[in-house]
């Protein structure tokens, strides 16, 4: 068994509160740490969604859910937050200055034993280690979306972790109900998000370039695959389309990559300055909770009918 039974969540977005829930269901203290009170309350919703997805998907009981609550809280100061933690895991927006400043302001109100883990979806645990001030007790841990039906977490040393750090997070995940996937060398964007980035970031270009909608990009997809519940453009909804435009702009500037620049404005435009965040908000590409692409047509042989309409787009407007 692990020594890890007090975690705290620095970050309310998407995937923190999924890994708040998901491991206080499983027997561990949880505090969800953000500097937003609007964003903790966002996670308080979240929590009863997942509360109601839990019982439904995972078989959770009404005592499962009422012990989970129990051992949820949320926290805007820091001190407080983390103070008691045995792990900390960093959830927090995907902006390297953000992330070295969280840990610069945290280092001093650990515990000697605490450990930290970082979620990052695509950064290098290694940039951020001297900001921990405890580099040997800092690991990558990432998390996929969806935890409760992707059940996996990414776990990945730099030069300095130590041994004993990498044995307490697989423990850890282990005892969460999750797979442990070693990631054996440093890799910006691990395992998943190393084919996943790649994916989603096509399918937006193939929008930001006006070659295909986004209905037809998910269509090709499931088509393709078949039994994938998801294509690439409601992905990006589930991933949330702030994660999403911090990616793009990150490593469109690191890159000196204009077209994920030009995706990173796309989704900007069309989504962050309208405060439509995904399925976070219930409106991303798609309208939730019945988005197109579930619905019983959407992969259907269209009639002929509707000839004259699939050639207009085909054609440019004269």
């Amino acid at each position: 068994m692990s020594k890890i039974e007090k975690v705290t969540v620095l970050g309310a977005g998407v995937l923190g509160a999924q890994i708040a829930w998901h491991t206080a269901y499983k027997g561990k203290s949880v505090v969800v740490y953000d500097i937003l009170a609007e964003a903790l309350e966002r996670c308080r919703s979240a929590h009863e969604q997942y509360a109601e997805i839990y019982g439904k998907d995972v078989g959770a009981s009404a005592a499962d859910i009422a012990a989970t609550r129990s051992r949820l809280r949320y926290s805007a100061d820091l001190a407080d937050a983390v103070g008691k933690a045995d792990l900390v895991i960093e959830a927090v927006p995907e902006v390297p200055a953000i992330k070295t400043d969280v840990y610069q302001k945290m280092a001093p109100l650990l515990q000697p034993h605490t450990l930290i883990a970082t979620n990052s979806s695509t950064l290098l645990a290694r940039d951020f280690a001297a900001a921990t001030g405890r580099p040997d007790k800092y690991c990558a841990m990432h998390y996929a979306n969806l935890i409760w039906i992707m059940n996996v977490i990414e776990v990945m040393a730099h030069p300095q972790t130590s041994r004993e750090t990498l044995r307490e997070a697989t423990r850890f995940a282990i005892e969460t109900g999750m797979v442990p996937i070693p990631v054996r060398k440093e890799q910006n964007g691990y395992v998943l998000n190393t084919w996943f980035v790649p994916l989603i970031t096509a399918a937006q270009t193939l929008v930001t370039n006006g070659i295909s909608t986004p209905e037809d990009v998910d269509r090709t997809y499931l088509k393709v695959n078949a039994g994938a519940s998801m294509g690439p453009m409601a992905l990006i909804d589930m991933v949330g389309m702030k994660t999403f435009f911090d990616v793009l702009s990150y490593w469109g500037q690191a890159n000196r990559d204009q077209q994920m620049l030009d995706n990173a404005a796309y989704v900007k435009a069309h989504f962050l300055d309208k405060g439509l965040l995904g399925t976070g908000t219930g409106e991303g590409y798609y309208k939730y909770p019945n988005p197109a692409f579930r619905q019983k047509d959407f992969l259907a042989v269209p009639d002929l009918s509707k000839v004259d309409d699939i050639v207009a787009q085909m054609m440019p407007i004269v």
